[in-house]
């Protein structure tokens, strides 16, 4: 049996960890260990490794990371609590710690890649602590889309209407009632044949969906991580 891919999914409040092989499925065992607040480069490391030690038979690894990279260094890491991850080569940090090779994606588009279909233009909704998006075109992926950052109703941005702190605020009926709306901008800015929702929080949606917007399994955040060794541009990925 060829060697599987060490899938390693960062969220703001908890680190998943498992062996998938090529295409997405788990070999055994996914672990969980919270999120440490704050979470600086090392100690993120530290909590990576210690996940790993309890897992074998892989000879890759590939990380979804909650915020903007550009050619395999973290540009953002809001929900992560430091400032040392602006420039933070993680893919090399930790292929260098666990004499693997790495490769790293953002989050959403890493969990993205383990729900769509690979038809049309198909766009991807993490839910959970933030909010993270993405875009697909035949099963391509577009120029990352940071759809969260950006103002959703004049007041507040995607992820301050739709995060965590906003559910636990606003209550789970008027959250719903802001996912709703958020669909229906995103039908107007990209009119996209498929919706997926994925992430934690998704699990809290009770709003009645349209036919083309599906609940998708929070374990996509890994299986994804198998397309990373097949799509990739080592230009500056």
């Amino acid at each position: 049996m060829r060697p599987g891919i060490l899938a390693v999914d960062i969220g703001g409040s908890g680190l998943k960890a498992a062996i998938i092989d090529d295409d997405g499925q788990m070999r055994g065992q996914r672990l969980r260990v919270a999120t440490p607040q704050p979470c600086p480069p090392g100690v993120l490391l530290d909590e990576v490794a210690g996940m790993a030690a309890s897992l074998e038979g892989y000879d890759r690894i590939s990380i979804g990371f909650p915020g903007v990279i550009r050619c395999q260094r973290v540009l953002t890491a809001a929900n992560l609590g430091s400032e040392a991850w602006l420039g933070f080569p993680l893919a090399q940090a930790l292929a260098e710690r666990l004499n693997r090779p790495a490769r790293m994606a953002n989050d959403a588009d890493m969990q993205g890649y383990g729900l769509v279909r690979g038809e049309g233009l198909e766009f991807v909704m993490t839910l959970g602590t933030g909010v993270g998006t993405a875009l697909f075109r035949n099963g391509e992926l577009m120029p990352h889309l940071e759809l969260a950052h950006h103002p959703m109703d004049g007041i507040r941005t995607y992820e301050e209407a739709l995060g965590e702190a906003a559910l636990e605020k606003a209550g789970r009926k008027r959250w719903n009632r802001r996912l709703r709306k958020a669909l229906a901008l995103v039908d107007g800015l990209l009119t996209p044949d498929w919706i997926y929702l994925g992430g934690g929080n998704a699990r809290m949606v009770d709003a009645a969906l349209p036919p083309h917007v599906r609940l998708g399994s929070n374990e996509a955040g890994l299986k994804g991580g198998a397309a990373l060794w097949r799509n990739w541009n080592e230009r500056c990925a």
